[in-house]
């Protein structure tokens, strides 16, 4: 991974060099890995982390540089209840000077203050779809009080933006790579079956659906079922 270093004079290419590593990135999970690593580089925090907004209601932890972010971010995953939470949902930025001292989520908060984590800034990663809760969260932690100003809050910001559209290009192309090698998948099954039982690609396609439907399986499920047993389910 490149290690990145930002000052006020070169931080524009600082941001082309993270742009092309994130492009070159082959999953989320290294995209997310590139975003964390350079937020340590870039701005004033300790820790940082990276959670998704996946299927289902709650969020989940996809990148963190030291186990106290997974803590900070378990706690309130467990209780759909913190910055992170609204800031996922509301699409919208938290910034908390001192754990020791807000009180928007003060269970939260003590708990947080207790792992000695003071300073917390919460930024969404967003697309275009304003209707939708935000794709994930980039959580910038420090154990100081009121460690980040207008700059790094201006820096993260950025990054986050860089994040967003990373993830959502990187989601996308793993998505596209198991959607083809589900359709390769089907194409072995329905070999199996045109071999076995001498029909045409359409009647096999039709056997693996009605398969499918019967037994309320996916479909690439079915058919790797088939392929490693060459039996279809019951």
């Amino acid at each position: 991974m490149a290690d990145f270093h930002l000052a006020a004079p070169t931080s524009a290419d600082a941001f082309a060099r993270l742009a092309i590593e994130l492009h070159d990135a082959p999953s989320v999970e290294e995209t997310v890995d590139a975003v964390v690593q350079f937020a340590l580089q870039a701005l004033t925090c300790t820790y940082a982390g990276i959670a998704l907004n996946v299927r289902g209601p709650r969020a989940e932890i996809a990148a963190v540089t030291d186990p106290v972010v997974a803590d900070v971010y378990q706690l309130q995953i467990s209780t759909d209840n913190g910055p992170l939470v609204t800031a996922m949902k509301q699409r919208t930025p938290i910034l908390i000077r001192d754990t020791a001292t807000d009180d928007r989520w003060p269970q939260w908060a003590a708990k947080v203050s207790a792992l000695g984590v003071r300073s917390v800034l919460d930024v969404p990663l967003t697309t275009g779809d304003c209707s939708r809760a935000a794709i994930g969260v980039l959580g910038l932690y420090s154990p100081a009080p009121d460690a980040f100003d207008e700059d790094d809050e201006a820096i993260a910001h950025i990054l986050a933006r860089h994040a967003s559209v990373a993830v959502a290009s990187a989601r996308h192309e793993e998505t596209m790579a198991k959607a083809v090698d589900a359709r390769k998948l089907v194409g072995l099954a329905m070999g199996i079956l045109m071999e076995r039982f001498d029909v045409d690609d359409d009647r096999a396609f039709a056997i693996l659906k009605r398969y499918s439907q019967d037994t309320n399986t996916k479909l690439r499920d079915v058919a790797q079922q088939l392929v490693d047993t060459r039996r279809l389910p019951r």
